[in-house]
């Protein structure tokens, strides 16, 4: 086919995005709405590692210290960990200066990372190729991220840190330039957003400081953020990842992560595989989600992959036993905000986008500057001052650490990949070679809803039926996930006005649940089934907290 030659309509999703509800999102404190209302020292939004490592830390050093802090912990999920998810081989780092009295046998770790392997993938074959030294995994443990947050929050609790589950931050708490705290999102409401009988109003928590650690794409650190004018050299960018793990009858003794196929060669990502028992392997496809064609579904090439040799001969005759997807902030070094702190106020973890996709490591940095938000909010509590001049300490703190320093070498490997897989593999091989040195530049990017996409009617559904023994449809996934939410929700996703049938579709490949249908020309939106991976909040649609305990409900993720 010549360049150009069948293709489909071209069009820019951020033309169809609405802005962010900042009126939704930023309440002033005090304001009429509320039911019960709680007062505490620090409030942290998020129970992931970044939240948790906040509040230990800050609980020990207060222990220490003699001084009194009552520290809250609000989650979403029902349960601690269930609505976390990554892939993950863990820099057990963070651990050890968090746990100094603990070895590394007393972490929630599956095993340590005994072999490792990288290919690069065409439709049939694999071929293996030298281990990049930014993924060298040396030392670092294969690991569930559901199963380390409920270890973490067992320990929170046995410091006497209050962990709240099932009680979504609809909305950040402002006194004039203060964040105060967050209100809860309500429970118990109809599609239309009328009381039911279990109807259960908002409730505001209000704290000297309150700490976001919401995980990827954070809604209140977003409406912070803007709210502030707080900007980055690039604006951020993300990846979608779609993960499954399985029951299989041939044992895995070692990490596989992959290039290529079957992503289009101006796409940028790649799969893993990690064995987590003898029998039981996590493996996943994450695809950056600044892709020219909009038909592209990663959910479709996920199960697409699973076809190959490489991954087939281990999972026929076996299992699935859980789904999954989330975002994951991929901008690295430049896209993280100029300043992570303000008048009562600090930002953690993916929140601010500190993973380095290079590495393909974000765990310990989100923890480590959980820790290090914890010190500065310490002096300033004993200070008695809040104000955004005095939590600066946490930007000082984790601008010289490793944290910054491992983004900086790697600041542009990622950001290459703009032009294509093999002219940004190019690019990332040289920079490897110079430390990061060449180029001496920043690459710039844009938003990923502001490529423009084009919908090619060869990359339109079809290409795999889903057989219900290696490949699944979408419903199957979310029904794996655990999803228990109920149907009559309300919609928690705003849509623009007058999509138009080509970003209608867009949208519906792009979610990896079947959240999105065009039925008979007519976006229709299936709220319940969201899994909370913000996709469509980062290219259509925008996602807001919804009522406690709504979503999926991991737990080996």
């Amino acid at each position: 086919m010549a360049r150009g030659e069948g293709r489909g309509e071209r069009f820019v999703p951020a033309n169809y995005q609405p802005l962010l509800p900042t009126d939704r999102l930023v309440l002033k404190e005090g304001s009429e709405g509320a039911g019960d209302r709680m007062e505490l020292d620090v409030l942290i939004v998020g129970a992931g590692p970044a939240g948790l490592a906040c509040a230990i830390e800050l609980a020990q050093l207060a222990q220490r210290d003699g001084t009194e802090v009552d520290i809250g912990v609000l989650e979403k999920a029902e349960a601690l960990g269930e609505h976390s998810l990554s892939g993950a081989v863990v820099n057990p780092r963070a651990f050890r200066e968090l746990f100094p009295d603990l070895k590394d046998a007393d972490f929630p770790f599956r095993g340590p990372v005994k072999r490792e392997r990288v290919c690069l993938l065409t439709g049939r074959r694999a071929f293996t190729l030298p281990t990049p030294p930014t993924m060298h995994n040396a030392g670092n443990y294969i690991a569930s991220l559901s199963e380390i947050v409920r270890w973490l929050g067992e320990r929170a609790a046995a410091l006497g840190v209050n962990v709240f589950t099932g009680f979504p931050a609809a909305s950040l708490l402002m006194d004039e330039q203060r964040v105060a705290g967050v209100r809860t999102a309500a429970s118990g409401l109809d599609r239309d957003g009328r009381p039911l009988a279990n109807y259960m109003a908002p409730n505001d928590l209000v704290a000297k400081v309150t700490v976001l650690a919401e995980g990827t794409r954070g809604a209140l650190a977003q409406a912070w953020l803007d709210r502030q004018g707080v900007s980055s050299e690039n604006p951020q960018i993300f990846a979608l990842g779609v993960k499954e793990i399985w029951e299989t009858k041939r044992p895995l003794d070692m990490i596989v992560h992959t290039l290529g196929w079957p992503l289009p060669a101006d796409a940028f990502g790649g799969s893993f595989m990690y064995p987590l028992e003898p029998n039981l392997v996590a493996l996943g496809l994450v695809v950056g989600l600044d892709y020219g064609e909009a038909g592209l579904d990663v959910h479709e090439l996920f199960q697409r992959m699973k076809l190959h040799p490489l991954f087939r001969g281990y999972l026929e005759g076996g299992e699935m036993v859980e789904w999954g997807a989330k975002t994951i902030p991929e901008g690295g070094y430049y896209s993280v905000p100029a300043r992570r702190s303000g008048d009562g106020v600090v930002i953690l973890g993916d929140s601010a986008g500190l993973v380095d996709v290079p590495s393909l490591k974000g765990i310990h940095y989100a923890m480590q500057s959980g820790m290090f938000a914890a010190r500065a909010i310490l002096t300033s509590l004993k200070s008695d001052d809040m104000s955004a001049a005095r939590l600066a300490e946490y930007d000082r703190l984790v601008n010289s650490s490793f944290i910054m320093k491992d983004l900086y070498r790697t600041r542009n490997m990622r950001l290459a990949f703009k032009d294509g897989f093999y002219v940004g593999g190019l690019k990332a091989a040289v920079m490897t070679a110079t430390g990061g040195r060449i180029p001496g530049w920043k690459i710039a990017m844009a938003r990923d809803a502001d490529v423009p996409r084009r919908l090619t009617p060869r990359l339109r559904p079809g290409s795999v039926t889903p057989d219900g023994r290696l490949t699944f449809s979408k419903v199957d996934g979310v029904f794996k996930s655990g999803n228990a939410t109920r149907d009559t929700i309300p919609v928690h996703l705003v849509v623009g006005k007058d999509v138009p049938l080509t970003a209608a579709e867009f949208y519906a490949r792009m979610c990896p649940a079947g959240v999105y249908e065009v039925t008979q020309g007519t976006l229709r939106v299936n709220a319940p089934n969201c899994v909370d991976c913000k996709a469509t909040d980062v290219l259509g649609p925008r996602w807001l907290p919804r009522e406690g305990g709504s979503g999926p409900k991991y737990k080996r993720m």
